[in-house]
């Protein structure tokens, strides 16, 4: 059974962030995509404290896949540095997993 892993990132729309999620389902490199908009994040950057509305999304795909998914994410993200990580799962229904294996097998 192919391991199952979770890809945390944050868009800066709601329009985008689906549009994203859209194609990275369609070209098979992730099952899901789980957007939750309405998130505030305060970061750093060049040198200052940020305040910025951004889109959570969270996405369902299978260690084979991560690395063409990270580089789709970072291809059609808006931000210089978005924020890409690999959220690793310990356990997963077997169903489940093969789910999110069939749906992104080549």
């Amino acid at each position: 059974m192919q391991e199952t892993v979770l890809v945390y990132t944050t868009w800066p729309r709601l329009t985008d962030a689906e549009q994203a999620g859209r194609a990275l389902v369609e070209a098979k490199l992730c099952a899901c995509v789980n957007i939750l908009p309405g998130m505030v994040s305060i970061y750093a950057w060049r040198g200052a404290v940020e305040r910025a509305g951004e889109v959570v999304m969270i996405l369902k795909t299978r260690r084979a896949r991560l690395e063409a998914l990270m580089e789709a994410v970072r291809a059609a993200h808006p931000y210089d540095t978005p924020a890409i990580l690999e959220l690793p799962v310990g356990l997963v229904d077997p169903r489940y997993a093969a789910w999110i294996a069939a749906e992104t097998a080549p």
